[in-house]
């Protein structure tokens, strides 16, 4: 099932899902996701196009430049009207000094937005980016996932980096732009000065906290594409208490709240989740994923897949259509399981 929908107002039409590539950066790196095989990581994104997705998003930050190098060649010698949108990001940099092996700073120079564009470009083997997005707001901090850091150093206001965002559309670069993991005060700051044609903020069913943002893209005309709808895995339904124990140092995951302080009740839900995916005949990954995507002003979801077979375990979610009980039901449990924060139904 192929269908697609408008994203937002800027001429492109994407399926609710599209193949993300964070999890296939392979090891060496902050928020690593282990080791990863390269031959595997292509075979899935061919797969994944294959099978009727068309956007790919992915980042120079994910393995320093590794993943996009991988999407370049596994799309290198597709026909260009089977070719996927591509969309990329930008403000995440680690200095060539640094310890690559740690975290990268955010930093939105413009002297550094065109630099990583540019490098965007090569690896990708393309002469424009779909929707080149702004990844962080800049704070010059050393970055730590799911924090906000403190300022640090020379920080780039967001009125002046986007409008840098903003020049390169006008410069045809890149076709449209967005902000990724913005709130709705910044996102407002941005409109301003030239339209938020996408946002990209984290959202599942264990963590809603950017209702408001997409609330906000909603009533804008702005399309909404949503990362970590299975929240890093958890949503899967092959998650476990013994998994988590087992993930390797060099997976961010094994320090992060959602697999261990918060994982009984993440897990819990998903329990709650497995009677509604057997009645639609469905895995669990596949009711997550459709109740991401059913949330009012989400155009598409983000899922990233290692191999082949993890994406045929959730690409039927393009043909569910949850009920109202359905939904009703996953409220409930969200509820009565404690999992994750934000509202229950929009």
């Amino acid at each position: 099932m192929n269908t697609t929908r408008p994203f937002g107002d800027t001429g492109m039409n994407l399926t609710p899902l599209g193949f993300g590539t964070w999890v296939i950066a392979g090891s060496g790196w902050q928020y690593s996701w282990g080791v990863t095989d390269d031959a595997d990581s292509i075979a899935a994104i061919r797969h994944a196009i294959g099978a009727g997705l068309n956007w790919i998003d992915t980042a120079p930050a994910y393995g320093l430049g590794h993943a996009e190098e991988l999407v370049g060649r596994a799309l290198a010698d597709l026909p260009e009207a089977e070719r996927p949108y591509l969309f990329t990001k930008t403000g995440l940099i680690w200095s060539e000094g640094d310890d690559r092996s740690g975290p990268p700073r955010r930093i939105m120079r413009p002297d550094t937005v065109r630099q990583e564009l540019e490098g965007s470009l090569r690896r990708l083997r393309v002469d424009h980016i779909d929707l080149y997005q702004v990844h962080w707001p800049d704070t010059g901090a050393v970055f730590v996932y799911g924090a906000e850091g403190e300022a640090a150093g020379e920080v780039t206001p967001l009125a002046e980096y986007w409008q840098v965002m903003a020049d390169l559309k006008k410069e045809g670069k890149v076709r449209a732009i967005g902000l990724s993991n913005h709130d709705a005060a910044q996102l407002t700051v941005a409109e301003s000065i030239a339209h938020v044609d996408a946002i990209q903020p984290p959202f599942s069913a264990i963590n809603r906290s950017s209702a408001p943002e997409i609330a906000w893209a909603k009533q804008r005309g702005t399309g909404v594409i949503v990362y970590s709808p299975l929240q890093s895995g958890l949503l899967t339904g092959a998650f476990s208490e013994e998994r988590a124990r087992d993930l390797g140092v060099d997976d961010w995951r094994s320090a992060h709240q959602d697999f261990t302080t918060g994982l009984a009740a993440n897990l819990a839900l998903v329990e709650a989740l497995r009677p509604i995916a057997a009645r639609h005949g469905v895995g669990v990954a596949e009711v997550a994923l459709g109740w991401a995507c059913a949330w009012p002003g989400v155009t598409g979801a983000i899922v990233g897949a290692r191999n082949v077979g993890q994406i045929d375990g959730w690409i039927g979610a393009r043909g569910l259509e949850l009920t109202p009980e359905d939904f009703s039901e996953i409220a409930a449990a969200i509820t009565t399981t404690g999992a994750g924060a934000g509202p229950t139904q929009a």
